[in-house]
């Protein structure tokens, strides 16, 4: 066994130093950041500064890290939808094995390129399925393995998006338009799909999916409403994504109570000060009716699985809070929850229903249920001893949940006609 995993981060955005380089301290005994890339110098300055990372070891670019010498034995790969698979065939060429933050691409081809770079290279890809690594998820995964349900026959899920995460990353942000990342049923829910497989142990055999972008249009922009929140806005004191409210007043999203995301991808280091002038100026103080935003803000997939399994997947951005829901129904019994509450009711049927509160069993729940931390701590394990727990995703793995997500974005355009996939 290596004494200790070197790490080189590439793309230092939310991922890649608020979540990643801030965690990897905690499993100092595994491994250490020795590197670290982005466009942004002050991004590049304050990872070097915190932890303590070599000068010629701080690169300007992507382009610039990956043409040194390899320095390190993993490179997590943050940077844009589009960048991940140029980005990570280098990084394998180079001889780095590589945690590839999700999606791989929005093109099958690509996948499927970097599958055999992969292979060629015989280097470990994992890629950022979180919630594998929740203790929710991990507890309905390994109830259904006991048999606590009997066969798996039908699972129901759902995301609710949240009307101001749709609007920060799907209407203002990063991922609005699918013509520059990728489609929201791919962005935002392979994870979903990724769940399904890995939960039910059975591939999906063919799908259909129905969705649009029906209310983040300049149609149904209220009367007097301004380009931007901040210009005097007729609509604003009624209107539920106005920006000022979202990043400055909202107790829970708002500068005023909060550093963090999302008003800390607005402005690193959030002040009132520097979030209202963001606003005025930035792509975040937008209107949501007037912006270039494309995706869809709803949509619906119905499965067939092997195994005469069959699955309903909602994505909806008109709830009131950010959450997964799950059912499993089986021969012998179900299980249900909320991924926000940690808790999981179980019903055997003809017994009792039982509360399995999760928050009894642990007290680490933070970034994606809990989920960040412990695909951290898996991933150094299985890159220095091969020790693979169930939760790991490799990319053979993964591309599954993408070829799904893919599909059903090619049934949603074509009005909902069926998609074969084995």
């Amino acid at each position: 066994m290596k004494e200790k995993l070197k790490i080189a981060i590439l793309g230092l955005g939310s991922r890649g130093l608020d979540v990643y380089a801030a965690n990897i301290p905690k499993f100092a005994d595994k491994m250490e950041l020795v590197a670290v890339a982005d466009l942004r110098r002050e991004r590049v300055e304050e990872a070097r500064r915190l932890y303590g990372i070599a000068g010629e070891n701080c690169f300007s670019s992507a382009e610039e890290m990956l043409e040194a010498e390899r320095m390190a034995d993993a490179m997590f790969i943050c940077t844009q939808d589009r960048d991940h698979v140029k980005h990570a065939q280098a990084a394998l060429e180079k001889g780095y094995h590589l945690l590839l933050e999700k999606p791989v691409s929005a093109d099958a081809e690509e996948c499927r390129a970097l599958l055999e770079t992969a292979r060629r290279c015989k280097r470990r890809v994992c890629v950022c399925h979180v919630l594998r690594y929740t203790p929710f998820y991990g507890k309905i995964k390994e109830m259904i393995e006991q048999g606590a349900v009997g066969r798996v026959l039908s699972l129901q899920a759902r995301e609710d998006v949240g009307y101001f995460h749709q609007a920060h990353s799907f209407v203002r942000g990063n991922w609005r338009n699918s013509d520059e990342t990728s489609p929201m049923i791919l962005a935002k829910c392979c994870h979903d799909m990724d769940l399904i497989v890995w939960l039910t142990g059975a591939s999906c055999k063919s799908l259909s999916s129905f969705g649009t972008l029906s209310h983040f249009t300049k149609e149904h922009a209220p009367q007097g409403a301004a380009a931007r929140c901040t210009e005097g806005c007729a609509a604003k004191k009624e209107c539920p994504y106005d920006a000022e409210k979202i990043y400055i007043s909202d107790h829970k999203t708002g500068v005023r109570f909060t550093d963090g995301w999302p008003v800390n991808t607005v402005v690193g280091h959030p002040t009132e000060e520097s979030v209202r002038e963001a606003l005025e100026n930035g792509p975040y103080g937008r209107c949501v009716y007037h912006c270039d935003n494309n995706v869809v803000d709803h949509q619906v997939v119905n499965m067939q699985l092997e195994q005469d399994i069959t699955v309903t997947f909602s994505m909806c951005a008109f709830s009131a809070r950010c959450d997964r829901y799950i059912k499993v129904m089986g021969t012998l019994g179900e299980l249900e929850g909320y991924l926000s509450e940690n808790k999981i009711a179980y019903t055997s049927f003809g017994g009792e229903k039982q509360i399995i509160d999760l928050t009894k069993q642990t007290a680490d729940f933070g970034g994606h249920a809990g989920g960040d931390t412990r695909m951290l701590g898996q991933f150094a394990d299985y890159i220095l001893t091969g020790a693979r727990s169930s939760s790991i995703t490799d990319l053979e793995m993964s591309l599954e949940s993408h070829y799904m997500a893919l599909a059903a974005e090619e049934s949603r355009k074509n009005g909902g006609v069926a998609v074969h996939l084995v």
